[in-house]
């Protein structure tokens, strides 16, 4: 009670608005949980959608397996369920547990979700990676974009702070330029460029490409937010750090770049979570990725109408995902985890 008076009613201008506020929230939070929840179809039933006055739920239930895997074989579609859950269990144990054990987990984890995914082993037959789609495709992305391009932003938000000009020359040069162009241009030079400059009967794949143009781009924006916080680092640091007559290396990996990395913990999530975003792009290049897959499910003529339902979904798994980074961002700022 004290804190409602202090906080919402602390005069009659305020408690007129809160009043005010309060009434708002409570019709808009019941017409929602009626549209949602109360007046909703759930089943897969087209004809029940249109003459309900709720959510049509049963767009998402019809077409589910398409927004998860794409065109995966649909007999085979276990496989990348169970590829999703072995992704979600190694960033949940990522999440609690920073132990030497996750720099052998990571790798284990990865091969086996290739080996699932690709197949072409004895009882996993071949799947080409033309054929994936989904949320699986928008995890996968993320999840080798950023584990290959945060290794290479360190390295060159060094190389930017290394007194070798033409080493410094050379990071600057290429992150300016990458930072300078947006990735749908990088997308397009990856998709349509690219093979025009490989020697003849030399192709990398499409997913290949679209991967390795995504890497450059997030690396380019994690240098930048890496040297913000090596420049944030006190000179006293590096100064206490020679007194005891630490190497270049030993300097750097264990005095310098734990407390900028920890500095950065904000603008880097923000970073991730605008890359994670960022992956619905690559429909340019004919990659099906989650949000592509509900459009591509919109066009169904017998769902037609269903297009709020369809991109309440698309927000609900993009929040979940980003809003669950969040929560690990500020799960790192504690003291307590970073030690």
């Amino acid at each position: 009670m004290k804190w409602l008076r202090e906080n919402l009613f602390s005069g009659w201008a305020s408690s007129l608005a809160s009043v005010l506020l309060l009434f708002l929230l409570y019709r808009t939070v019941v017409g929602i949980v009626d549209w949602a929840f109360l007046e909703a179809v759930w089943r897969p039933d087209a004809k029940a959608c249109r003459a309900a006055e709720g959510a049509c739920w049963g767009f998402i239930a019809e077409k589910h397996r398409f927004i998860l895997f794409g065109t995966y074989p649909y007999e085979e579609h276990w496989r990348p369920a169970l590829a999703i859950v072995v992704l979600l269990a190694m960033w949940a144990y990522s999440l609690f547990r920073w132990t030497r054990r996750l720099a052998l987990l990571w790798p284990c984890g990865l091969a086996l979700i290739g080996v699932l995914m690709w197949g072409g082993v004895p009882g996993l037959p071949y799947v080409e990676n033309e054929r994936w789609g989904g949320l699986m495709l928008t995890l996968l992305l993320t999840t080798f974009g950023l584990a290959c391009a945060f290794p290479l932003a360190i390295a060159l938000a060094l190389a930017r702070r290394s007194s070798m000009p033409v080493l410094q020359g050379m990071a600057v040069g290429f992150i300016e330029l990458v930072r300078g162009v947006p990735l749908i241009s990088l997308l397009f030079m990856a998709s349509v460029m690219l093979p025009l400059f490989l020697p003849p009967g030399v192709s990398i794949d499409k997913l290949l490409r679209a991967q390795i143009a995504m890497i450059l781009f997030a690396s380019a924006y994690l240098a930048e937010v890496v040297r913000g916080g090596l420049q944030a680092i006190p000179r006293s640091q590096y100064e206490m750090a020679d007194a005891l007559g630490l190497t270049y290396w030993q300097k750097t990996l264990h005095v310098v770049l734990p407390q900028a990395l920890r500095i950065s913990v904000p603008p880097l999530v923000n970073t991730f979570i605008g890359f994670f975003k960022d992956t619905s792009l690559v429909l340019i290049i004919g990659l099906f990725d989650l949000l592509s897959t509900i459009k591509i499910s919109l066009n169904d003529p017998a769902w037609s109408g269903s297009g709020v339902e369809a991109y309440v979904f698309a927000a609900a798994v993009y929040f979940v995902f980003c809003f669950a980074m969040s929560l690990y961002s500020r799960r790192l700022e504690r003291p307590s985890v970073s030690r």
